[in-house]
C-alpha cells in the first residue's frame, strides 16, 4: 500500500476543446474539479442525512432526499465527463476530496428532521455560492460549460427550496436565519421544534 500523498498534482493536457486555448481549458477544468469534489461530497452528505434523520416528519424527509442524491450523482458524472472532454483527468477519489476541499465535514449525526434540514440549508447555500462562481468563470470562457452549470444551479436551488419550505414560518422567513454553522443552524431549529 502506498503512503499518503498530500501534494496536489498539476494537471497536464495535450489538447482541449476546439475554440478554447489550453489556458482556458485548464481554468475551466480546475474550476470544474472543485465542483466535482463539492458534488461528490454533497451526495454523501445527503445520503448521510437520509440515514440519520429522526423524529416527526421522518419519512417525508427520508424520501425527499433520495431523488436529490440521484440527481447530484448525475451531476457528478456530467462534471467529470466535461473535465475529460476539456482534456484533463477528473479526480473523484475520496482522498483528493478531503485534501483539496475548502469546507469541513458535515457536522450533524443522528438528529431530528429540522436539525438536519437547517444544516442542509447551509450546505446548499455554500455549494450554490461556489457553483455560481464557477458559472461566472464559465460564462467568460465557454457557453457549453456555462449551460451545464446553469442547469445544475437551477436544480440545486430547487432542492434548497424543498429544504427551506420546512424551515420557514408563515411570513416566509427562515426560522434559522443568521445561523453561520451547521451545528448553530441545527440548534436554532431544535429550539423552534414544531
Amino acid at each position: 500500500m502506498a503512503g499518503k500523498n498530500t501534494k496536489k498534482k498539476t494537471a497536464v493536457a495535450h489538447y482541449t476543446v476546439p475554440g478554447l486555448t489550453d489556458q482556458q481549458g485548464l481554468e475551466l477544468a480546475s474550476a470544474l474539479q472543485d465542483r466535482l469534489h463539492a458534488l461528490n461530497d454533497l451526495q454523501l452528505v445527503l445520503k448521510h442525512a437520509h440515514w440519520n434523520v429522526t423524529g416527526r416528519g421522518f419519512i417525508s424527509v427520508h424520501e425527499m432526499l433520495d431523488p436529490q442524491v440521484e440527481l447530484v450523482r448525475g451531476f457528478v458524472d456530467e462534471v467529470a465527463e466535461r473535465i475529460a472532454t476539456l482534456g484533463y483527468a477528473p479526480n473523484g477519489l475520496s482522498g483528493a476530496i478531503v485534501a483539496e476541499r475548502s469546507w469541513d465535514d458535515y457536522s450533524i449525526g443522528r438528529a431530528g428532521v429540522y436539525e438536519h434540514l437547517a444544516a442542509l440549508d447551509l450546505v446548499y447555500t455554500g455549494l450554490l455560492e461556489d457553483h455560481r462562481k464557477a458559472l461566472a468563470k464559465a460564462g467568460e470562457i465557454d457557453p457549453v460549460t456555462e449551460d451545464m452549470l446553469i442547469g445544475q444551479v437551477k436544480e440545486l436551488e430547487l432542492f434548497q427550496w424543498f429544504v427551506r419550505a420546512h424551515l420557514e414560518n408563515n411570513g416566509g422567513e427562515l426560522e434559522t436565519a443568521g445561523a453561520r454553522t451547521e451545528k448553530g443552524a441545527a440548534a436554532k431549529a431544535r429550539g423552534k421544534k414544531r
